[in-house]
């Protein structure tokens, strides 16, 4: 297995165990207001933030597990990146739930 497979495993590995910890049986209609913050980076049309030295992902219509594990692991900052560490920190794991449920809903129209 090359040195990218094994970073690969881990990571899926680290993002599964982490999502264990935080069940996905969020309140789409609680997420919508609670998603606001999110709508600053995630809701740029084409999905490029402000700053063009990143690219901001799509997260509209993403897997709702997903979104909780990655979220969760974002707020126990197992997952890089400032930005996001620093605004999952301020989530319970209701929040997380609700936020990932309205972002699973919203499809991948942008």
């Amino acid at each position: 297995m090359n040195c990218m497979r094994r970073k690969l495993a881990v990571l899926s590995l680290m993002i599964l165990s982490v999502a264990t910890t935080v069940q996905a049986d969020g309140d789409a209609a609680a997420g919508e207001a609670k998603a606001h913050t999110c709508l600053g980076c995630h809701g740029v049309k084409h999905y490029v933030n402000t700053y063009p030295s990143y690219h901001v992902p799509r997260i509209a219509g993403q897997h709702e597990q997903y979104l909780v594990a990655a979220l969760a692991a974002y707020r126990a900052k197992t997952r890089s990146h400032p930005t996001m560490q620093a605004n999952a920190a301020l989530l319970s794991d209701e929040d997380i739930a609700d936020i990932a449920a309205w972002f699973a809903l919203q499809g991948a129209s942008d």
